[in-house]
């Protein structure tokens, strides 16, 4: 399976609860983190959800 990695660049500060809930369920807490996991459609969906807070490189 395809992998993604992407990196947080965007504070969750003033951000709705979801979105915020969402880059925990990516593994991101901090900024500039960095992860690499295989890219699922649900994984995709986050991504996407909280496209403007990431930088993501496949």
């Amino acid at each position: 399976m395809p992998t993604i990695t992407y990196t947080q660049t965007g504070s969750p500060i003033r951000r709705d609860k979801t979105q915020r809930a969402t880059l925990i369920g990516l593994g991101l807490n901090k900024m500039h983190r960095t992860v690499t996991c295989e890219a699922t459609p649900s994984v995709m969906g986050q991504v996407k959800k909280v496209a403007h807070l990431l930088k993501v490189e496949d």
